[in-house]
């Protein structure tokens, strides 16, 4: 059992950068075999992985098209958190983020697996881009 707690979101003009935090409660996770990432839902629109890895030496980063090279996933296993640095925000970027978790998949690919349903999920932080 894990808990994610995500913090960061807010509202920024066009072309501004975020940072989203996902801190994780079980101590040593993220240092850990595990899947972390984010996703996002837009109103109207169906949730979407925007960026994911495999915790362990930040394996097998994969990114949504549309944030490539913009989105950055990273982690500080001193602090047991996970970020999504987001930079060149546009528009249609709004939408709730959520922090999202597996616990010990059987291994790394799990983690883009587009069909593999995620354990653990945070209460989401809201992005607003204006333009």
């Amino acid at each position: 059992q894990v808990e994610l707690v995500e913090s960061g979101g807010g509202s920024v003009q066009t072309g501004g950068s975020l940072r989203l935090s996902c801190r994780a409660s079980a101590p040593g996770y993220t240092a850990k075999g595990n899947c972390m990432g984010w996703f996002r839902q837009a109103p109207g629109k169906e949730r979407e992985r925007v960026a994911t890895f495999y915790t362990y030496k930040a394996q097998r980063p994969t990114y949504h098209d549309s944030a490539k090279g913009r989105f950055i996933i990273s982690k500080d296993d001193a602090e047991n958190t996970v970020y999504l640095q987001m930079n060149t925000l546009k528009p249609e970027d709004t939408a709730i983020y959520y922090c999202a978790a597996i616990t010990t998949p059987v291994g790394p690919w799990v983690c883009g697996d587009s069909n593999r349903a995620w354990d653990y999920w945070g209460q989401g932080t809201q992005v607003t881009v204006s333009s």
